[in-house]
């Protein structure tokens, strides 16, 4: 049996009615910039996450620019940030004109460790921000102890969180702003590129709204340097179609991960690490990632027996040649460094069946048996 990682196709199949319909409209309107589904979109979005304001914008690496240059991050700041994330995380802080200061990660849920960001904050720091990776939520209350003192701003990295939970409270909610990306992948994914910017901060958010319409607070009158980063009305419609159907998908995730720990507990003592949900949060697993010794062998095995798996993310953002300029070579951020080594992603999505995860599960099996090297000191 194939096992595909994602299944994109399942999802658009509970929404291809309703979808086609608000497509239709659209073009039978011609509003294809803007206009009602945009703005209904921005408001349910807002009141699923209980957040007071939601800008779309056209990205999640623009959001989270726009977040930041909200918050009030300007070129030459400093902004703290994870070394274990997508490379569009620090490229937000970069485009900017800002200096991406990288921390390492706990060793057990491998999100932002709020010491390492207590040893970097300084004069120059304009901002940290905590990525919710994987689909749990970091620690962001514990960070923003750091900075409250200083009145420096905490801008989540949420593009892998939509649903999550940390202490009763939404990722997207928990600092100053947010940013998210929609793209397809995702918990809450569109037909293409999409993001969207949350906040409780009125002035925030008409801040990164104006920032998104080439600085344009009206038609023509640019007050400041902007971007044109718009929400497309046809994401817009497929977002709403999705976004009433995540509190369904998101509990059907969390199941498959509960059935994963249940298959693959028996493979632990041969070097198989499972991930863990850190105390007071609620997972929505946008990815499932095991760690484990000789990763490379078992995703070729893995590959072979047609399961689709990844690696997220291979590469730490300081080891990467955009980054070199750093000038942190290999060692720096042992935590992060290890774990990109032995980092594997399974097949995770709502539609994923029983089946085939005991298909994975006993491919992983023969693939690592009860004799492997395991990973020591993990």
């Amino acid at each position: 049996m194939s096992v595909p990682f994602v299944d994109l196709g399942s999802q658009h199949a509970e929404i291809a009615d309703e979808v086609r319909a608000g497509v239709e409209d659209v073009f039978a309107r011609t509003g294809f910039v803007g206009g009602p589904e945009v703005s209904r979109f921005e408001e349910e979005y807002a009141a699923f996450l209980g957040a007071g304001h939601c800008v779309g914008v056209a990205n999640g690496t623009d959001a989270l620019e726009l977040a930041l240059r909200g918050a009030g991050v300007r070129a030459g700041g400093e902004v703290i940030l994870p070394a274990n994330t997508f490379i569009a995380t620090a490229e937000a802080v970069s485009r900017i004109g800002a200096v991406p200061v990288l921390v390492d990660v706990d060793s057990e849920h491998l999100l932002i460790d709020p010491d390492r960001v207590a040893e970097r904050l300084g004069p120059r720091t304009q901002a940290v921000v905590p990525v919710h990776l994987f689909g749990q939520a970091a620690p962001v209350e514990l960070v923003q102890a750091l900075c409250a003192d200083a009145g420096i701003p905490v801008v989540e990295d949420a593009a892998q969180s939509q649903g999550a939970r940390r202490h009763g409270r939404a990722a997207g909610t928990l600092g100053q702003a947010a940013a998210t990306s929609f793209y397809p992948g995702k918990n809450l994914g569109a037909a293409g590129d999409a993001g969207a910017v949350t906040t409780d901060d009125e002035a925030l958010a008409t801040r990164v709204r104006v920032l998104a319409a080439h600085g344009s607070p009206t038609k023509y009158v640019h007050d400041v340097i902007g971007m044109n980063s718009r929400l497309d009305t046809i994401q817009a419609v497929y977002l709403r179609a999705k976004l009433a159907r995540l509190d369904k998908w998101n509990q059907l995730r969390r199941d498959a991960a509960d059935r994963y720990a249940a298959l693959l507990a028996g493979l632990e003592p041969a070097g198989l690490r499972l991930p863990g949900v850190a105390p007071g949060n609620e997972h929505v697993w946008h990815l499932y990632v095991v760690r484990v010794a000789d990763r490379d062998r078992v995703l070729a095995g893995l590959a072979e027996r047609g399961i689709g798996a990844g690696i997220h993310y291979p590469t730490p953002v300081h080891l990467t040649r955009a980054y070199a300029g750093l000038g942190l070579g290999p060692g720096t951020f042992p935590v992060a460094e290890r774990a990109a080594a032995r980092m594997l992603s399974l097949p995770m999505h709502p539609h994923l069946t029983l089946a085939q995860q005991e298909t994975v599960a006993h491919a992983l099996t023969e693939l690592l048996g009860h004799d492997g090297a395991g990973e020591g000191s993990r």
